[in-house]
């Protein structure tokens, strides 16, 4: 291996240096994206606190909705979870007697689920107050930059 003269480590720790003064936390996106979660968690849980639900376990409601019935395996992808993640909240939601499920009469490997009454009801009551969450989240945006906003995100997404 080459060793480095005097002269070459100097550059190469101004180049450093030079690097580092051009990155700032506060305008990286990962970091500018944690705030904006965060805050939007913040405001769900505000807004939402009286059902007692995260958003993953309200978002997996909405979809059993939107979709009636659909697999397990279907569920964690219509609302971006990983399978362990999936299970866990389909088991919260089914000991809360939220959520029931039945053998697919084409495959009795799958399982369906759906909601079940009392299910169905909480959607039905949480739907009304939900959309509050998305004003006050973006509420400091004009509508144009709303909609802009959620077309760029939906983009790197």
């Amino acid at each position: 291996m080459k060793r480095m003269n005097q002269r070459q480590i100097n550059e190469a720790n101004e180049a450093l240096v030079t690097y580092a003064d051009d990155y700032h936390l506060e305008d990286q996106i990962g970091y500018i994206l944690r705030k904006a979660h965060q805050r939007a968690s913040e405001i769900f849980f505000t807004i939402m606190q009286e059902y007692g639900f995260s958003p993953t376990q309200f978002s997996t409601l909405i979809k059993l909705h939107d979709f009636r019935e659909t697999s397990q395996n279907r569920l964690g992808r219509l609302v971006a979870m990983d399978p362990a993640t999936t299970l866990g909240v389909v088991s919260r939601l089914k000991k809360q007697g939220l959520i029931a499920q039945r053998n697919d009469p084409r495959d009795r490997r799958r399982l369906l689920l759906r909601l079940t009454p009392e299910g169905l009801d909480k959607v039905e009551t949480m739907r009304k107050v939900a959309k509050r969450v998305s004003d006050e989240t973006l509420k400091a945006l004009n509508p144009a930059e709303q909609q802009s906003l959620q077309q760029l995100l939906r983009k790197i997404s």
